[in-house]
């Protein structure tokens, strides 16, 4: 049976230059479909201590996550639909260039594209669709029998989670895995990363770059990158954290 090159991308902080979850939570405030206080007392402060790079950028994911969680509980999601589809409209092009442009590269070679996001689902399929990739595995919010989200979910932001996704794909689509590409910015991507062929590190997060400098045969194949203004940078993976 023939095998497939393939590229596994992160969406968050990999392809896009913020989070899909964080551009729908304002986006939802912001019409007050949801209870503004979700942000103004709870979630504002965990991104000011972001902002202020006085925090840990995966905490502070971690962290928004369930206020976004618990504040989309009972919401019906046919209503928040045209939310999702403004936020793909408006900010699916706010994109690293360098992420654009592989994308665009593996599909001119033939290879297959895969999205392994921790967004919610309803965001990533329309992120999916935008960039015609192959497939996709998300964090799946529930829904009950009325479509409204029951607060539960299917997480996908941990590098275990992505791991199953992995597997999946890699069966279902008979993935040359020595060959192929991973794109992430967080531990929670170290599992694809490991797994292929040519893992790319895209504006990694210290915690990541820890990963990879500590572990020699991840640090021998790994590339990394930092795109910064209109400069894309390749950098040693033995550079040294300040």
């Amino acid at each position: 049976m023939s095998k497939n090159i393939a590229a596994f991308f992160d969406i968050d902080g990999t392809l896009h230059r913020d989070s899909l979850m964080m551009e729908h939570f304002k986006r939802l405030i912001r019409y007050e479909i949801i209870d503004p206080h979700y942000w103004y007392n709870h979630a504002q402060k965990a991104f000011q201590n972001w902002d202020k790079r006085m925090g840990n950028y995966e905490d502070y994911l971690l962290e928004v996550a369930e206020i976004y969680l618990k504040s989309m509980k009972g919401q019906n999601k046919y209503y928040i639909d045209f939310i999702v589809d403004q936020v793909i409209e408006t900010k699916g092009d706010r994109v690293y260039r360098f992420t654009r442009d592989r994308i665009y590269w593996h599909k001119e070679q033939g290879h297959y594209v895969f999205f392994i996001s921790g967004s919610p689902d309803y965001l990533v399929e329309k992120m999916a669709e935008k960039y015609e990739v192959e497939d996709f595995c998300a964090t799946e919010y529930l829904v009950d029998e009325g479509n409204n989200f029951t607060g539960e979910i299917i997480q996908m932001w941990d590098s275990s989670s992505k791991k199953r996704a992995l597997v999946d794909i890699i069966h279902r689509y008979q993935i040359d895995l020595p060959n192929s590409f991973a794109y992430g910015d967080t531990k929670g991507d170290l599992s694809m990363l490991q797994a292929v062929g040519n893992p790319v590190a895209i504006n990694p997060a210290r915690e990541l770059l820890t990963e990879i400098k500590n572990n020699e045969e991840l640090k021998k194949k790994a590339m990394i990158i930092l795109e910064r203004k209109d400069v894309i940078y390749k950098i040693d993976p033995d550079v040294e954290i300040l």
